[in-house]
């Protein structure tokens, strides 16, 4: 049960700091709304060379330690770093590259990590298969399964919501084995032997993909930690749930910035639209929610992993980070009119983020009845 007596801060150090100048100044360059339009038709996945600019910066080895070729800071860091990618609708596989580097961090073995870490830092992509068709965020609920054959694993069934898969030189998969969970670790080899589909999704600037495993076998030697399976697949969760939240408060930040601008520019009646109460009231609730929502996510921050204080924290800013920005881009869409309701209005692009960010590893709703079972 959560202590209601102790004293709750909100730690932002000097390397949060620095991050977050940085980051900003380069989602801003590098990411306009344009930039993210033309990603939706585009072939490719995302722009290497921006991933590369991202990967020469270090950010992608920043929760990573030194030993293995990062910095040896934590997820607080990465937060400042999924904040502006989300506020600019950055289109790029840093989460779900940074969630497979905490999946080899939490399971992998001593080699697997020697090998593949380094590999991270430099700029391999990694994704996460994690999720399956029956839809639970419950992650330990699998229907994929493994199958030992002697020094092999034969893999059967289907995942979902594998972002970044078709780029991806490294893919962790949950699958069920020998009655309980366990994680797979299949290089670029192993995943051109499986299916690969891409989705439809309501974040056109993701690419999602459906990962059909029938009749791909690994190396018995690519199983991770058994033993560590469990208390991984909790650590990804959260982990996934704070840099969720963390897009989710920039997407909110960056919608509200479209509101602002076009309240400042519309005329109706020989008046700014900005000046009547009817927009000028729902805008400012639109920025408490946010300041509300980022107060939780970088309190999460602080207290990752930090026991149950940790995840209730992270629970409450994935529950109003979702709210967040789903009603800031609400407004956003009914403030331009008729026009805010077609394809070529911005607000709409930050309608579909939100979406996204609330129902990968549970919605609002999910997340307050967990909190309830945490705090009372």
């Amino acid at each position: 049960m959560l202590d209601t007596n102790k004293k709750l801060t909100i730690t932002f150090g000097e390397e949060q700091e620095q991050l977050l100048d940085i980051a900003t100044s380069f989602a801003r360059d590098k990411f306009p709304m344009d930039k993210a339009r033309a990603r939706i038709a585009a072939a490719e996945d995302f722009d290497r060379a921006v991933w590369d600019e991202m990967a020469s910066l270090g950010w992608l080895g920043i929760a990573v330690p030194e030993e293995f070729g990062g910095s040896g800071l934590g997820l607080a860091e990465v937060v400042t770093i999924a904040e502006p990618l989300g506020r600019n609708l950055a289109g790029t596989p840093f989460v779900s590259t940074t969630l497979v580097a905490q999946a080899l961090l939490k399971a992998g073995t001593a080699a697997q990590k020697q090998e593949w870490l380094p590999k991270i830092c430099e700029g391999t992509i990694g994704a996460l298969a994690i999720v399956e068709p029956h839809g639970d965020w419950n992650l330990a609920h699998l229907d994929v399964k493994a199958t030992e054959a002697g020094d092999t694993l034969a893999l059967s069934g289907t995942k979902t919501f594998v972002t970044d898969a078709a780029s991806a030189g490294l893919v962790i998969i949950s699958v069920s084995l020998g009655g309980g969970p366990a994680l797979v670790l299949l290089d670029k080899a192993a995943l051109g032997k499986a299916s690969l589909e891409k989705e439809i999704v309501i974040d056109e600037t993701r690419r999602s993909y459906r990962l059909k495993l029938d009749g791909v076998t690994v190396p018995r030697a690519n199983l991770l930690d058994q033993a560590q399976t469990a208390a991984a697949l909790k650590h990804i969760d959260e982990a996934a749930c704070l840099l969720l939240a963390a897009e989710a408060c920039g997407g909110t930040s960056g919608v509200i910035d479209v509101v602002v601008e076009y309240l400042k520019t519309r005329k109706q009646f020989d008046r700014y639209i900005g000046s009547y109460q009817a927009l000028k009231h729902p805008t400012v609730d639109a920025l408490l929610a946010l300041e509300a929502a980022r107060s939780h996510l970088y309190f999460a921050a602080g207290v990752f992993g930090q026991g149950e204080e940790g995840e209730i924290a992270v629970r409450m800013a994935k529950a109003l980070s979702s709210d967040a920005l789903a009603f800031a881009s609400d407004r956003a869409i009914q403030f331009h009119g008729g026009f805010g309701f077609t394809y070529d209005c911005d607000a709409q692009l930050f309608r579909r983020r939100g979406v996204w960010c609330e129902v990968q590893h549970g919605d609002a709703a999910y997340h307050r009845r967990k909190l309830a079972d945490l705090i009372f």
